[in-house]
């Protein structure tokens, strides 16, 4: 083994041991019965460690392109935890990080079977004992006033761990059969963990403000784009080109929805009324995901591993999460985890609301169903992109790095490149047909939806917007209800440089695609680009893209590696078909656009 080798090897054991919950959702399970330490002396060490951490990979000598690769996305990973474990926007002013942990290191041991239950239960017990201890050390380690909205959040996070523990673990313990003894414990366990959720939901209450600041700063924000993102612009040149894209987009999408629709609300009630019968709900989406492979297949244009060999399984959610389901951050499709083997991963649907089932289904319409439950999650997004990075990837942080956390993406830098190609992959469908024209637009709109999380992103972190500014913004110039535009400002204000993932990570791909299909010429293959392992090296117009994954000139090569990693190394071609109406063409002008900074 390499220096460099061991290096990362220590820094990944290092992460699985400060993040044991992290750890269970990427199938290590040497820490399955803890909760992390973010106590003052916890994090005094974790900041120790983290730096030797940092130090031995710098000091390492990559033997080859992917340990640098590595190197470098682990040596972001440790500064940005070093910047956050210290700043205001981690475990010391974030109580969703606090509540998210607690709450879904029990959801991580009784959604998987990885193991037999009696041994998952066993953990189950251990790691429910550590929570009242847990949320003691948050209201030690919490100094500061906390935003109102951040409260709120976690305050009915607070409410889904109550659900889940008064409801869901007792059905849990029946339905998995768990033996009177240790389940006894378990019950008792979740009695005294029920009790320190309500202690420290009456203690949130108490810190709420309406005064504190949510903005993490520009040294922070800095820093996400460059570790984090791995870009070379400024957030003033990102700020401004997201403006003039997000003005593009609202323009091609009011444009087509009058010219194709009449106006937007006939949009909005086409795609509501375009939805399964209730008897039909759940083989909708099994139906529509296999129209989308049928669709890839008969393109080419990418490999996708036959059901056999990547099995996902949509079926609604267990009975015991679906209380609590609707208060927590609880995926639908949550990435498999990397070192685990099952038999199928299952997609979890919420059944149909029994109170209101008109509503439920005019919600899960056949778009909804098509665009974000079958193209970007379960089918040639996420769920392809998992096989690659998992299967394929030489990267060991390529393979974890897009794992769902408690609460967010675990690593920093695989929100981009996961969120980049599962976006692309729905732009990819639309360019193959697969789209009707309701759900083009609906596409359209989601577009538009990327910008706007990346002006309020940069602008409420570096102090051009405030909160209600931010909430606003979504209102007026992006056309959302209230609640929906409070909830994109409270994620974006929690989570700092999370809204600019979608559109850097999607816009880069574009960039990489349009530079190849022109150095490419007529011998440019689509499903080459996107599958071959052995490409020549990115030249300098594709290093001039906003979306630099480069860890140092010295490995050039690894911009081009990285996509391969955990997007494998898609990007967007340009098309114009004849015969488009003048609402087409503008919104493909805007969807499409060849950056001077690729091409010059």
């Amino acid at each position: 083994m390499t220096q460099a080798a061991a290096a990362i090897d220590a820094a990944h054991a290092l992460r699985y041991r400060l993040e044991p919950v992290i750890a269970t959702f990427t199938g290590v399970h040497a820490h399955d019965g803890a909760l992390p330490d973010w106590s003052a002396n916890g994090l005094a060490a974790a900041t120790d460690a983290w730096r030797a951490a940092d130090a031995a990979l710098a000091a390492a000598q990559p033997s080859n392109d992917w340990e640098a690769m590595d190197a470098e996305l682990l040596r972001g990973h440790a500064a940005i935890r070093l910047s956050e474990d210290s700043g205001t926007h981690g475990v010391r002013r974030n109580p969703s990080l606090w509540t998210g942990e607690a709450v879904f290191g029990l959801v991580s041991l009784m959604l998987r079977r990885y193991a037999p239950a009696a041994e998952r239960a066993e953990s189950l017990r251990s790691r429910m004992a550590a929570i009242p201890a847990f949320l003691a050390a948050a209201e030690s380690t919490m100094t500061a006033p906390i935003p109102a909205a951040w409260v709120t959040k976690a305050r009915r996070e607070c409410d889904g761990a109550r659900r889940l523990l008064d409801e869901g673990v007792p059905r849990w313990l029946a339905d998995e059969s768990i033996e009177p003894r240790p389940a006894d414990a378990i019950r008792a366990g979740a009695t005294a963990a029920r009790a320190a959720f309500d202690r420290f939901d009456a203690w949130l209450a108490s810190r709420a403000s309406n005064d504190a600041p949510v903005a993490c700063g520009t040294a922070h924000f800095d820093l996400l784009l460059a570790r984090g993102h791995q870009s070379r612009r400024t957030r003033d040149d990102l700020l401004a080109d997201a403006r003039v894209r997000f003005a593009e987009a609202r323009q091609a999408v009011d444009a087509a929805a009058r010219e194709e629709f009449g106006s937007w609300a006939v949009v909005e009630e086409g795609l509501a009324a375009a939805h399964p019968p209730a008897d039909g709900f759940l083989a909708a989406f099994e139906q529509t995901w296999m129209q989308c492979f049928r669709k890839v297949e008969l393109s080419a244009v990418v490999a996708w591993p036959n059901s056999s060999e990547w099995p996902l399984r949509y079926t609604y959610q267990p009975a015991w999460a679906q209380g609590a389901a609707p208060y927590l951050y609880f995926l639908h499709y949550r990435s498999p985890a990397a070192f685990d083997t099952v038999v199928a991963h299952e997609y979890l649907v919420p059944p149909i609301d029994a109170a209101a089932p008109d509503r439920h289904l005019r919600t899960w319409n056949h778009a909804t169903i098509k665009l974000n439950h079958v193209v970007h999650h379960g089918a040639i997004g996420h769920h392809v992109q998992n096989w690659h990075a998992y299967r394929r990837s030489p990267s060991r942080v390529g393979q974890v790095a897009a794992i769902d956390s408690a609460s967010r993406i675990a690593m920093f830098c695989g929100g981009t490149m996961a969120e980049g190609w599962a976006c692309y992959a729905t732009a990819l469908m639309e360019e193959l047909g697969f789209l009707t024209p309701l759900e083009r637009m609906s596409e359209m709109h989601s577009q538009l939806r990327f910008f706007a999380r990346a002006i309020t992103d940069i602008s409420l972190h570096d102090g051009r917007m405030t909160f209600g500014d931010a909430v606003r913004f979504w209102v007026d110039e992006v056309g959302m209800s209230e609640a929906v535009g409070r909830n994109e400002a409270t994620k974006v204000s929690m989570f700092p440089g999370t809204g600019l993932m979608y559109w850097l990570g999607l816009q880069g791909i574009r960039d990489l695609r349009a530079a190849r299909a022109m150095r490419g010429g007529a011998g440019f293959s689509l499903r080459d680009f996107h599958d071959d392992r052995h490409r020549a090296d990115i030249t300098s117009h594709e290093l001039a893209a906003g979306f630099d994954w480069r860890p140092t000139s010295r490995f050039a090569g690894s911009v081009r590696r990285i996509h391969r990693v955990s997007v494998d190394r898609l990007t967007w071609r340009f098309a114009h078909n004849a015969g488009m109406s003048r609402a087409r063409v503008m919104r493909d002008s805007w969807w499409c656009r060849i950056d001077e900074r690729v091409v010059r």
